[in-house]
């Protein structure tokens, strides 16, 4: 019976069944605790059973004491993009289309802040321009001696990042696998607006409405409105534990600009083929008008585009 309850335990372990190879391994002990193979099926299971909880959706961590904070976000199905009836729509949201995730993700609690940005200047030295684009007396302008340290309004280093480009983001993320070992990026456009809606069809993560102080942008009746970012965090957040997925700083994802999502794919990863010198912006910001921080909302802008209402978030593959 030995035998038979050890190929039991570990057919059980590469179905990743951790339970089942828990009861049949109590088995083997009562018939030889001190038996070799029941010491390693045991250890086959303490991996299994650590490697569950380190997927557990909602599950908080950090790589390293300066790393942002991640969120585990859990696989899913969801109707992406908007329908024709929704208030403030653009053509570029449709048509809606069924996307999957298929595995578990983690995503930054907040968008990457001022003074985790600073650290990753300072380590390598990252160049990042001497001018942003500013409204400043009712004039847009490429505004020099502008940057994420100074972009036009106060802000401290729990402020989200602003003047950013996305071969910044890009950079950073980089720098942070390195640094960690683990595989850190931007969001796919379709991991953002999951991650947005938390479960929801709803314009917005909370309801239809933008309501009160729920978001920093230029009708939320936040303290910051149509004036500087906010504190990360200083909003509740989303039903998956984000912060700020809408307003405050509009975020870069990785893919590429495309007019709709007429052969986008369906699996969650990124669009990487289309208008690729232009890349996709999600989740409006502090000085843009409520509705562009709908949940399905796109933008779109050069790489190269150093402005004060962007930002970014990042995503961490999660190993099996």
């Amino acid at each position: 019976m030995f035998g038979k309850y050890a190929g039991w335990a570990r057919s059980a372990l590469e179905r990743g069944d951790a339970a089942r190879a828990r009861g049949h391994v109590s088995k083997l002990r009562e018939l030889n605790p001190e038996s070799p193979e029941v010491a390693e099926l045991e250890a086959g299971i303490a991996r299994l059973e650590n490697e569950a909880a380190e997927l557990e959706p909602g599950r908080v961590f950090r790589d390293c004491p300066s790393c942002p904070e991640m969120v585990v976000v859990p696989a899913g199905t969801f109707s992406m993009g908007s329908p024709t009836s929704e208030e403030g729509r653009f053509s570029t949201e449709g048509p809606v289309r069924r996307v999957t995730i298929a595995e578990p993700f983690a995503v930054g609690k907040y968008e990457v802040t001022r003074g985790e940005f600073s650290r990753f200047v300072e380590a390598t030295g990252h160049s990042t321009g001497d001018s942003c684009r500013t409204l400043e007396g009712g004039e847009w302008e490429d505004r020099r001696d502008h940057g994420w340290r100074n972009p036009g309004y106060r802000q401290d280093g729990r402020h989200p990042v602003a003047c950013v480009n996305w071969d910044d983001a890009k950079a950073y993320a980089r720098w942070l696998s390195e640094e960690t070992g683990e595989s850190y990026r931007l969001l796919s456009e379709a991991e953002w607006e999951y991650a947005a809606r938390a479960g929801t069809a709803t314009r917005y993560s909370w309801g239809d409405e933008v309501g009160r102080n729920r978001a920093n942008c230029q009708e939320c009746g936040s303290r910051w409105d149509d004036e500087s970012t906010a504190p990360a965090g200083s909003f509740a957040a989303n039903g998956f534990g984000l912060h700020d997925m809408h307003g405050n700083v509009q975020e870069w994802v990785e893919d590429c600009s495309n007019d709709g999502y007429a052969g986008a794919p369906s699996d969650g990863s990124a669009w990487t083929q289309g208008f690729c010198s232009v890349r996709v912006l999600r989740g409006g910001s502090w000085d843009f008008p409520a509705w562009i921080l709908r949940s399905a909302n796109r933008l779109r802008l050069g790489t190269g585009e150093r402005t004060d209402f962007i930002g970014f978030r990042v995503a961490r593959t999660l190993a099996r």
